[in-house]
């Protein structure tokens, strides 16, 4: 095989791994929105997304360079954590169908998602850009396909969050881990 097979081979199942966790967030938070806005969620949130791969991407070669970036990425993961249980997760006696939302807590569902777009789409473009060298059209590919995954997973798992509840504590435990992880890979520099 050549190598430019190998490596979009690469970039795709690393995409397939990482696209996920940020459409966990973003199918989490839009959940608890009408359809409608669960809609806009998502569009904002993959947009957000591309923005924030696009900077990252030019920028990859200093962020790795900085010790620390992955202990505040997992910091804000938490916190992100907390928010989804409390929001999302957590058990609500009222039923939600039918209240209508105001744009404050439509906004912050954006905020949130956005929040979660910094600190996880770092590591699927530090895993796509490493995988793809200099090969700039196969990274291209990558982000695109990360984008991609991310908006049909997102879509999905919004749908299912609302008819099955366990599939929200999943996601919460799947964020929960990837916090940790980025903390303690920073965590172990420092040790």
């Amino acid at each position: 095989m050549t190598e430019e097979v190998i490596i979009f081979f690469q970039i795709v199942f690393i995409d397939l791994v990482l696209a996920g966790d940020n459409a966990i967030i973003i199918g989490m938070v839009a959940s608890q929105f009408p359809v409608d806005q669960r809609k806009k969620i998502i569009f904002w949130g993959i947009a957000a997304a591309v923005i924030l791969r696009i900077i990252f991407t030019l920028i990859t070669a200093y962020l790795l360079q900085i010790t620390g970036l992955r202990l505040i990425g997992g910091i804000l993961l938490l916190y992100i954590c907390y928010k989804l249980y409390v929001d999302v997760v957590r058990p609500n006696k009222e039923d939600k169908k039918n209240i209508k939302v105001e744009n404050s807590t439509f906004l912050k569902a954006i905020t949130t998602v956005i929040i979660a777009d910094v600190t996880m789409s770092l590591d699927n473009v530090l895993g796509v850009a490493g995988a793809a060298r200099d090969h700039y059209a196969l990274l291209i590919f990558g982000l695109v396909l990360s984008i991609a995954l991310m908006a049909t997973a997102a879509t999905l798992i919004s749908g299912w969050i609302k008819k099955y509840r366990w599939i929200a504590w999943a996601g919460l435990l799947a964020i929960l881990f990837v916090a940790i992880e980025l903390i303690y890979t920073d965590i172990k520099i420092f040790i």
